[in-house]
């Protein structure tokens, strides 16, 4: 028995490796996602213009395409991002870590269903016959619509991600392996993207939030990706989990 115990331990990745793929996919998470939304979307959809919308849409569709794939990867890289900080940081508390989890997976479902309206365009401006019913600009207008929904939608999910870093912030600042500045950095990045529970204040208040949330991330990322955790104490704090009936 403690044979097959010491075996299933020496073949599971170590606390450090976990740590050190979870800023991995946090830095992928980030570029993708900045990529599709300044490279791509912020590049193509005018803002109130729905006729430079769909003649951007239409003339670059190539691009736009692009834009929707690197989306979904984005979301993948998310949900494994997720699913790493969950296994490392369930040794604090499972049942907060748990609940960080979802916050984060519901905004990822959330987003990528949202994803969808970002790629109905491609539908409403394709030229299909029984479109021909429309007029252009009321085709246009309602592209520009759908593109409407899917940032509805992108800035519900914002809330639940900024409830998954305030729940991470408070792991990693109870956790005995990480330093607790990084939970104090992910909790304030948290609450910034809470301002989005009424966009007026979110906009007012975007390159506030936009830089708490930027030096948080790199702060987590580059230590993950550096040190990983303190693989001792780590273990410690998981065997002191295991023992407890409160866990």
């Amino acid at each position: 028995m403690n044979t097959t115990a010491t075996m299933a331990r020496s073949t599971e990745m170590s606390p450090r490796t976990k740590a050190r793929l979870a800023g991995a996919f946090y830095l992928l998470t980030m570029l993708l996602g900045i990529f599709a939304q300044v490279g791509v979307s912020e590049r193509l959809i005018v803002v109130g213009n729905a006729a430079a919308t769909a003649s951007n849409i239409v003339t670059q569709e190539s691009f736009f395409r692009l834009g929707y794939a690197v989306y979904l990867i984005e979301m993948a890289c998310q949900i494994t991002m997720t699913v790493l900080f969950f296994d490392l940081l369930k040794p604090v508390s499972k049942g907060a870590a748990l609940l960080a989890a979802t916050f984060s997976l519901t905004g990822c479902i959330i987003k990528t269903v949202s994803r969808v309206f970002f790629a109905s365009p491609l539908l409403v401006l394709g030229g299909a016959h029984y479109l021909t019913v429309f007029s252009e600009a009321q085709l246009e207008a309602l592209a520009l619509l759908v593109l409407r929904v899917n940032y509805l939608g992108e800035t519900t999910a914002v809330v639940f991600f900024g409830l998954y870093a305030i729940v991470k912030g408070y792991l990693v600042f109870r956790s005995t392996f990480l330093p607790r500045i990084l939970g104090v950095l992910s909790a304030a990045g948290g609450v910034g993207w809470l301002t989005y529970l009424y966009e007026p204040l979110a906009v007012r208040v975007l390159a506030v939030v936009m830089a708490a949330a930027l030096v948080g991330a790199l702060a987590i990322i580059g230590w993950l990706l550096v040190v990983g955790v303190h693989e001792d104490r780590w273990r410690e704090q998981a065997s002191a989990a295991r023992e407890s009936i409160w866990q």
